[in-house]
């Protein structure tokens, strides 16, 4: 039995749908390969599915670019200019750019003061109200801008100050040490004042043997040396 003929209309069930409709692509695929090497023949396939998914085949060329070089044919075989709407609609585009642009490099003449033979009262009344206005925010971010330095440079002053307390609060403490360590050396602080204000200079030394049977030999005694 042959298979039943099938009726060409849209499948309700999106999942079956998706699998037909890859299945086709497929074979559609195939097909167009198959005339371009079968016969010859230059082939554009461009499908794009329900949910937006492009597809294309384009036969195989020596051209840098295939894509191109198929659609100017189709332009020179049909006659239709494929680009003229694009075009168009990049032309409507950057005449609205430039004309954006020219305004605003009105608007910045005229705030400097030139170009302002053509306005009206009203307009120079709008003009005014815009520069007092910009000028409000300018000094608002000025003094934000001053606000927040001069609280950074607070904090910097507070630990500056903060440490130098501590360095002087060690410094005094180790004065008092010194002083402390002088009172109970009394005899070393004598000789030491003694020594600056032109007392004798004197040293003691006292030598030690480096090996100890020379001491139980006599050889050696140990010697105090004074140097006056």
């Amino acid at each position: 039995m042959g298979r039943g003929k099938i009726e060409i209309k849209r499948i309700e069930n999106a999942t079956n749908r998706q699998v037909t409709y890859s299945k086709r692509r497929a074979g559609i695929m195939k097909k167009a390969r198959e005339l371009t090497v079968l016969c010859d023949a230059e082939v554009s396939l461009i499908m794009f599915s329900s949910t937006g998914k492009f597809s294309e085949y384009i036969s195989p060329s020596s051209s840098p670019n295939p894509t191109k070089r198929m659609f100017d044919r189709y332009q020179q075989a049909t006659g239709i200019n494929l680009w003229n709407s694009h075009y168009e609609s990049m032309q409507n585009n950057l005449n609205k750019l430039q004309g954006i642009n020219n305004r605003l490099r009105r608007e910045i003449r005229q705030r400097m003061g030139e170009d302002l033979e053509d306005l009206t009262l009203v307009e120079l009344r709008g003009l005014e109200q815009n520069l007092e206005s910009s000028l409000k925010v300018a000094r608002e971010r000025k003094y934000h801008v001053l606000t927040t330095q001069t609280d950074t440079y607070k904090k910097k002053i507070r630990s500056h100050t903060e440490t130098h307390h501590n360095l002087l609060r060690e410094f005094e403490g180790c004065d008092e040490d010194l002083h402390y360590a002088l009172a109970n050396q009394e005899g070393d602080y004598e000789a030491a004042l003694e020594l600056t204000n032109g007392g004798p200079n004197i040293f003691a030394f006292r030598l030690q043997p480096s090996q100890p049977n020379l001491h139980d030999g006599g050889g050696y005694g140990s010697h105090d040396l004074r140097l006056a």
